[in-house]
């Protein structure tokens, strides 16, 4: 059997959400009293759980920028690819540079989420509704909570020290709920563009079987 770049692409979409999910629950199970309000999800990168968690997003990015390469052989999807493509690079670079590289994590960890939130609302162009109209809310979303992240990073001091400072920006889920905030709508859309991704096959499939009975009918 012989699936199309779409499908393809949704398929490694579809593992990469999944792959990370879990490898974050198990990650954040596995650390000492990790609380997801008070500890930075990069805090897993160096604990007790690092090598599952480093494995985990590097895998995730490794596998979004083999899809995104295929889907940029895809005209309507090569703005979505090439953004996906940067924020693959930013993926695996924070299972590559931890927190201990404070310099090159902080950039790598900021291209992965603002490229992630611009994908989203990017991939709005070429979806369907509802999806598109949900892509762009939870793009809005990801960029929102980003830039109130790094917003709360800077007024408290939490860029330079190791301690993860409480912001009002944080709006009471702390630090790390607020880059839950960011990660987690953005892989709740990778997993809802990997099934549109993987549909799309049997849409068109029966679209031009039902155009050819269309055609035998009226000929008849």
């Amino acid at each position: 059997m012989t699936y199309s770049r779409e499908k393809m692409a949704g398929i490694l979409f579809f593992i990469a959400a999944t792959q990370f999910i879990l490898g974050l629950s198990i990650s954040e199970a596995l650390y000492p009293n990790y609380s997801m309000s008070s500890n930075f999800i990069s805090d897993l990168g160096i604990g007790p759980s690092s090598m599952i968690f480093n494995s985990s997003v590097f895998l995730l990015g490794i596998l979004l920028l083999i899809g995104a390469y295929l889907l940029s052989q895809i005209s309507n999807f090569k703005t979505v690819s090439v953004l996906l493509f940067l924020m693959a690079i930013g993926a695996m670079g924070v299972g590559v540079f931890t927190k201990d590289s404070r310099t090159a994590h902080g950039v790598v960890a900021s291209m992965a989420f603002f490229f992630s939130g611009l994908s989203t609302i990017s991939s709005s162009r070429v979806l369907k509704k509802p999806l598109s109209l949900m892509s762009i809310v939870l793009g809005i979303i990801t960029l929102g909570a980003s830039a109130l992240f790094s917003i709360g990073m800077m007024t408290s001091g939490s860029l330079t020290s190791d301690v993860a400072y409480d912001s009002k920006f944080y709006l009471g889920l702390g630090p790390g709920g607020m880059e839950h905030m960011i990660v987690y709508p953005a892989i709740i859309w990778l997993a809802s563009l990997s099934w549109y991704l993987i549909a799309q096959q049997e849409i068109q499939t029966k679209g031009s079987v039902q155009k050819q009975l269309v055609k035998w009918t009226l000929s008849n």
